[in-house]
């Protein structure tokens, strides 16, 4: 039986522990950018882009995988592009929500911590496929890149059997993007009513 790592039950209390503090210190900061309105709008702009990617991305991987996820080796829709393209475009969405705040920092931040842990993720959840799927597997991973989507290898079928509840329970996961976006503003709102205090400012 293949056994789960510690990397992977991990995973989302790790990112939670990340997210919790960048949020504090986004609450009591200010934007340096504020003054150079159209560095501001620009960063908005591209992080609601990348969170509406990265949010539609989820939701397509999870219609894949809803209901398959260990028992089924997915190579089709979202999975012909590269073997892990949830972790693909949560990846963008973080970085959009990043973005979102304005400023360069919190981007930066999430880049690199994505960037020191998830190879350890996928090198886990790689070796349990491998254990499962055996020589399909090898195959799988000798002809799709790991992260980087290759649009050349795209395909899909005609239909697709999903399992609506498991999908109706990612669909409020992928969903928090977009939420995380709109408490930004909210927050922001805040800060200029005066209502919230300033102690330091980002960049």
């Amino acid at each position: 039986m293949p056994v789960i790592t510690l990397y992977e039950k991990w995973r989302i209390w790790l990112s939670r522990a990340l997210l919790i503090p960048l949020a504090i210190l986004f609450i009591f900061s200010k934007v340096g950018w504020e003054e150079t309105s159209i560095v501001s709008t620009i960063l908005f702009l591209v992080g609601c882009i990348l969170v509406g990617i990265g949010t539609l991305g989820r939701l397509w991987c999870t219609l894949y995988i809803a209901g398959y996820k260990d028992n089924t080796l997915v190579t089709e829709g979202p999975y012909s592009l590269c073997r892990h393209p949830l972790y693909f475009f949560s990846f963008v969405a973080g970085a959009g929500v990043g973005c979102a705040t304005e400023t360069l920092l919190v981007p930066l931040v999430v880049i690199i911590a994505f960037s020191l842990y998830y190879p350890a993720v996928i090198r886990s959840e790689e070796s349990r496929m491998l254990q499962i799927h055996g020589d399909e597997a090898r195959r799988y991973m000798k002809s799709t890149p790991a992260f980087i989507p290759r649009f050349s290898n795209f395909k899909e079928p005609e239909q697709y059997l999903a399992n609506p509840r498991i999908f109706r329970k990612n669909l409020f996961d992928a969903l928090w993007f977009i939420w995380i976006v709109g408490l930004l503003e909210l927050v922001e709102g805040l800060h200029e009513a005066g209502i919230l205090p300033t102690f330091c400012t980002l960049y």
